[in-house]
């Protein structure tokens, strides 16, 4: 590899605040925030929206949709084009 033209790869911490959940992992994100982890040490932290610890497929937590409502619409879009050949 050459050198000087690749990113730091460092630990850095991701918290995803909406789950309270973070973990330390290694990256290339950067930040200018830093949290003390549990080992003492101090990190950049990146800010998440998402996580595994807050996302409806790995929690189980899915959100049901209308799909009668959905069928119904589909149903009367394509009768009515039907009707006008």
């Amino acid at each position: 590899m050459k050198n000087g033209i690749h990113p730091a790869y460092g630990y850095v911490v991701f918290r995803d605040r909406s789950a309270d959940y973070a973990f330390l992992t290694r990256s290339t994100a950067t930040s200018d925030k830093t949290i003390t982890w549990e080992d003492g040490n101090t990190y950049p932290v990146v800010d998440v929206e998402i996580s595994a610890a807050s996302h409806p497929f790995w929690t189980g937590r899915t959100r049901l949709l209308d799909t009668a409502g959905r069928v119904e619409k589909f149903r009367a879009k394509y009768a009515r084009a039907r009707g006008q050949k």
